[in-house]
C-alpha cells in the first residue's frame, strides 16, 4: 500500500579549478531564487555517477569521466517544494574537464524568472555553508570546506 511519501534523490558535483574556486549554481525555479552546486535528480533507471555525468552534460555541456564519491546525506531532508518528499543529496568531486575553468567568467547574472540557471566561480574563503539555500547543500560544503583545510 502507498502512503504518498517519496524519496527524491539529488546528485550534485564539486568542481574546483586551480585557482581554489568553486563552482555554483544560482537558479530561479518554482518562484524561489536558490544557490545551490550543478547536479540535478535521480532518473529511474540510472546510477549516481550516470545521472550526474547526464547532469553536467546537459547543465555545462561537458563530458566528465572521474568522479570521487565524497558525501551522502545523513539526515532527514524535507524537500522545500513537496511536502511529502525526503531529499537525499550525493555528491561527488569531480576532476574538472578542460576548459571549464575559463567558462562562466562573465559578470554574473541573477536569475529572476522561472527556469533561469547561471553558473559562477566563487572563491572557497568566500564560502560557507550557509551562502547555499538548501541543508543538504550546506552539509556537503561544510564537509568540503573541512576537508580543503585539512589538506
Amino acid at each position: 500500500m502507498k502512503n504518498g511519501k517519496y524519496f527524491n534523490i539529488r546528485v550534485y558535483g564539486l568542481l574546483l579549478n586551480t585557482d581554489n574556486e568553486l563552482l555554483i549554481a544560482e537558479e530561479y525555479h518554482y518562484n524561489t531564487f536558490m544557490r545551490k552546486l550543478p547536479g540535478g535528480g535521480l532518473q529511474f533507471g540510472e546510477g549516481t555517477r550516470e545521472c550526474l555525468v547526464r547532469e553536467l552534460q546537459e547543465e555545462l555541456a561537458v563530458s566528465v569521466e572521474k568522479l570521487e564519491h565524497f558525501y551522502t546525506t545523513e539526515f532527514f531532508v524535507q524537500s522545500a517544494f513537496n511536502a511529502d518528499h525526503q531529499v537525499v543529496g550525493i555528491y561527488y568531486r569531480v576532476e574538472l574537464p578542460e576548459n571549464l575553468a575559463t567558462r562562466f567568467r562573465e559578470s554574473p547574472l541573477v536569475p529572476e524568472e522561472n527556469g533561469q540557471e547561471y553558473f559562477r566561480w566563487v572563491k572557497l574563503d568566500a564560502l560557507t555553508p550557509d551562502y547555499f539555500t538548501f541543508p543538504s547543500d550546506q552539509a556537503a560544503i561544510g564537509a568540503f570546506l573541512e576537508r580543503q583545510r585539512l589538506n
